[in-house]
């Protein structure tokens, strides 16, 4: 994915039943199972650490209410357009 990723998504391991949905629903595949076993005997999900769009779907696929919590990052700010000055680039043509 191009550019710095627009999301972030935390799992609650006590709460992931280690289903895979939302896993499998990711569009940007940012998610994955932990090799590790959770306290339930189940592989949890995890967040990669990058490529998040923030879109929420692995929040919506979820079975497990408070699994999932997605936080959409503040855009960063666009940069102000050069000013135009008075008469433009085109006046003297005029």
């Amino acid at each position: 994915m191009a550019g710095p990723a627009r999301g972030k998504v935390t799992v609650d391991i006590e709460e992931c039943k280690g289903c895979g949905l939302c896993v499998e629903s990711c569009p940007p595949k940012c998610l994955e199972l932990a090799p590790e076993l959770s306290h339930y005997g189940v592989h949890a999900a995890r967040y990669t650490g990058h490529d998040c769009t923030g879109c929420g779907i692995c929040f919506y696929c979820c079975p497990e209410p408070g699994a999932i919590t997605v936080y959409r990052l503040a855009a960063p700010p666009k940069a102000a357009p050069a000013p135009v000055k008075a008469g433009g680039e085109h006046a003297a043509a005029l």
